[in-house]
């Protein structure tokens, strides 16, 4: 495995690896590699010769200062983790490299972002679509690979990468969890023992509004009146959004009469937590 961080270099990788008849595939992350992770890349390899990491902790896509600085940087054990997944190319370019002075330059898709994490992170999902523009560019994948758990910053990759002709597969995986339930992320890493107990809470609700679809409710008032009241029962959590949507347009739902997603943000102990389910009526939602 060799570790690329200038963004020329990476380009010129590519265009050889392209250019000797190899499927190149893409795992954009911003560090701090878990499980989850490791899963992405296993799919990366089923789908392409070569894969690709990117370490990045994007600056333009955080919308507190705060946030950004506290985010974990562990590069040393990031590069352990893929060259034990099989990884050929880790490209951890600096910011400096990806925004070179006076950079004006911004990708957006309108709609898509202004629902759910949009509502409250105001320009997080253009900082997403301008870095992810600029991977696609560098490491010119033939297949990228995200996970379900940023369901919305999936949609809206899958629609730029379709609205601006990239040509380049994109690939969902679901969310990798914990025993108890919690999805894996970056951020579990800032929780205390305390909050990290306290963050059960949202697939706990998660599983509480499953079981009202699959009891037979439709109603989605009803719905997350219930998923309302699991983090309301717990007092480290505070519930940012809990929306149930279409799951391709994300505008919500007044009733689950089709496949729905149910999304949460909860802030716990200080740290943002995301998650989401897929519910669908008829069906046993487990």
């Amino acid at each position: 495995m060799e570790t690329i961080v200038e963004p020329g270099a990476m380009q010129a990788w590519a265009d050889a690896t392209r250019a000797a008849g190899l499927r190149v595939a893409l795992v954009p992350t911003m560090g701090a590699l878990h499980a989850g992770h490791v899963a992405l890349v296993a799919e990366a390899r089923r789908r392409a010769e070569r894969v690709v990491v990117s370490i990045f902790v994007n600056p333009i896509q955080f919308d507190r200062r705060d946030d950004f600085e506290r985010y974990p940087r562990t590069l040393e054990d990031d590069e352990g983790r893929c060259t034990a997944a099989g990884v050929d190319v880790v490209f951890a370019p600096s910011a400096g490299a990806m925004y070179s002075e006076g950079f004006k330059a911004a990708v957006e898709v309108a709609h898509l972002t202004a629902p759910l994490c949009g509502r409250g992170r105001p320009g997080h999902f253009r900082g997403v679509t301008t870095v992810v523009t600029k991977l696609f560019h560098c490491v010119r994948p033939d297949v990228a690979v995200f996970g379900e758990k940023d369901w919305q910053q999936l949609a809206v990759i899958r629609r730029m990468t379709a609205d601006l002709d990239f040509g380049i597969e994109i690939v969902g995986v679901p969310t990798i969890r914990e025993a108890d339930g919690v999805a894996l992320s970056s951020r579990n890493r800032r929780l205390g023992p305390a909050d990290r107990e306290a963050a059960r809470c949202l697939p706990r609700a998660l599983g509480a509004a499953a079981q009202l679809v699959t009891a037979g409710e439709a109603r989605a008032r009803a719905v997350l009146a219930r998923v309302e009241a699991e983090i309301g029962g717990e007092p480290r959590a505070k519930l940012e959004y809990a929306a149930l949507c279409d799951p391709d347009t994300l505008e919500d739902v007044t009733d689950v009469k089709a496949p729905a997603l149910l999304a949460l943000a909860v802030w716990v102990g200080g740290v943002r937590l995301i998650d989401n389910r897929l519910l669908v009526p008829g069906r046993i939602n487990r």
